[in-house]
């Protein structure tokens, strides 16, 4: 009986010299020696890919974000703050219908096909808009010209880059409605163009939270 008592308070023992060992290893010392790491050598990455102007946080560079107007009284959808450059849509983009508390976006596809009815009448609807959007006087956007990051959306959703012609059939407008030459504009968009990821994966891109901060300086600065 006494010897049965002291294994199991042996046993005891060990499990809870265990249970502290592992909790300060696994739960204390790896996250320490990972997040120091992360902040030596990646503090940006680590950090959430900040976006800073004006001294304050405005954003992620891994996030695109709206640039609409503000909701008129009766509207359900905002229409698009066009002296800003406008990123890809977000169809597959839904709120949460389970959490009452709080309206959550959530990010994901529209998983349609490409010959869906519904998804075709959205990329024609989209395209209409860009060109009937980027055409200002002395320079209108043909519809063979609106590349297919303009009128589809990522699988996320949240893509915060456009494609350099995309960007590039805006210039006129954003030059028009915020009262700055077309080549000062179109240099801002070659400034901001990042170019294939080592050289070889992906394509060129140009961040559109980036490009609207460069922007509004350009803006004060005129």
């Amino acid at each position: 009986m006494n010897n049965s008592v002291l294994n199991t308070a042996r046993l005891l023992g060990a499990g809870l010299r265990a249970l502290l060992v592992l909790t300060l290893v696994t739960g204390v010392i790896y996250p320490l020696v990972i997040t120091g790491i992360a902040q030596g050598l990646f503090p940006d990455k680590a950090n959430g890919s900040e976006i800073k102007a004006g001294g304050r946080v405005v954003g992620s560079s891994l996030i695109g974000q709206p640039y609409n107007l503000p909701l008129n009284k009766g509207e359900e959808t905002p229409a698009p703050d066009l002296k800003w450059f406008q990123g890809r849509p977000a169809n597959g983009l839904s709120s949460n219908s389970v959490n009452t508390q709080y309206k959550l976006l959530l990010s994901g596809a529209t998983n349609l096909s490409a010959d869906n009815k519904e998804l075709i009448k959205q990329v024609e609807a989209a395209k209409a808009a860009v060109v009937r959007d980027s055409s200002v006087p002395g320079y209108r956007v043909k519809p063979s010209q609106v590349p297919a990051d303009a009128v589809t959306s990522s699988a996320s959703g949240l893509d915060p880059d456009i494609s350099p012609q995309y960007a590039g059939l805006q210039v006129h407008r954003v030059a028009e409605m915020n009262g700055v030459p077309v080549a000062e504009v179109q240099k801002l968009v070659d400034e901001q163009t990042e170019g294939r990821t080592l050289g070889f994966i992906g394509e060129p891109r140009v961040n559109v939270l980036q490009l609207n901060i460069a922007l509004k300086d350009l803006v004060a600065r005129s």
